[in-house]
């Protein structure tokens, strides 16, 4: 962190000592998602940058490898990167953020800060999810085009990758918070990202799986995600949107549940 970051954030939130409710709450989440921003400036651009070439990548590569492949299945592919680019951010990015904030002290002087510790929270969800859209956005342009599709995209394309955002991030914060040492938190985040890339129902359908690794799923956020981002779109794709959508919110409560505990404890 900068001295620079430091002294802004400092003359920032002193005036704010002692200071409750929504108001206050809004005010610390404005000034802390610069703040976010601030700290993250080298880091923000190759971020973006890396899940640009991620979305991208992934598109061109299957296409690659699977060749010449049915509509319903390149819309599978095409959604499914989409889908990756977004939830590895949340799920891999995020945690070794917090890890590495952890290690360097950055966390005690940030609850030293006289705001509430859920806003502090919410702006690195944020500006986290922000580094997620541009490689969203191209990684679906490039599969529609690399397979030719034309995709239905509807206004449910917003709740869907808004939760989708907020629960792979909520996930990873909660992970981060619960798991004390960064070293084991890097380790389960690259598990993670296997997992994500080669064992869940994203880029094909769930009944192609053992139907014990499908069962698991069927309570993971992996596949409601891809699920609710097919539903906006595509049409006819998506099944059981409305259950896919309550998982997901209940993914994100839970990582926002636990989350809170941990950051509680600390005094």
């Amino acid at each position: 962190m900068s001295s620079s970051a430091i002294e802004m954030s400092t003359s920032s939130l002193g005036p704010m000592m002692k200071r409750r409710g929504l108001v206050h709450w809004l005010r610390s989440y404005a000034l802390l998602v610069e703040w976010e921003a601030r700290s993250l400036r080298l880091l923000l651009p190759l971020a973006i940058v890396a899940q640009i070439l991620l979305g991208a990548g992934l598109a061109i590569g299957f296409g690659f490898l699977m060749g010449e492949i049915p509509t319903i299945e390149a819309q599978f592919l095409a959604t499914g990167v989409t889908v990756i680019s977004m939830i590895t951010v949340g799920l891999v990015l995020v945690p070794q953020i917090v890890s590495q904030r952890k290690y360097a002290g950055i966390y005690d002087y940030m609850w030293s800060l006289p705001v509430p510790r859920t806003s502090s929270v919410a702006a690195s969800l944020t500006v986290n999810s922000f580094i997620a859209l541009p490689g969203m956005v191209l990684a679906l342009l490039v599969a529609s085009w690399r397979f030719d599709l034309s995709l239905q995209i509807s206004p449910l394309v917003v709740p869907a990758a808004l939760l989708t955002l907020v629960s792979a991030a909520s996930v990873g914060f909660a992970l981060a918070h619960a798991i004390s040492n960064p070293l084991l938190t890097n380790l389960v985040t690259n598990v993670l990202l296997f997992v994500i890339l080669l064992y869940s129902p994203i880029n094909f359908p769930p009944d192609r799986l053992p139907g014990w690794l499908a069962s698991l799923h069927h309570g993971l956020p992996f596949q409601h995600a891809a699920n609710v981002m097919r539903a906006g779109l595509t049409e006819g794709l998506a099944t059981h949107a409305g259950e896919s959508f309550a998982i997901l919110a209940g993914w994100a409560a839970a990582a926002w549940i636990i989350t809170a505990w941990v950051v509680g404890r600390r005094p």
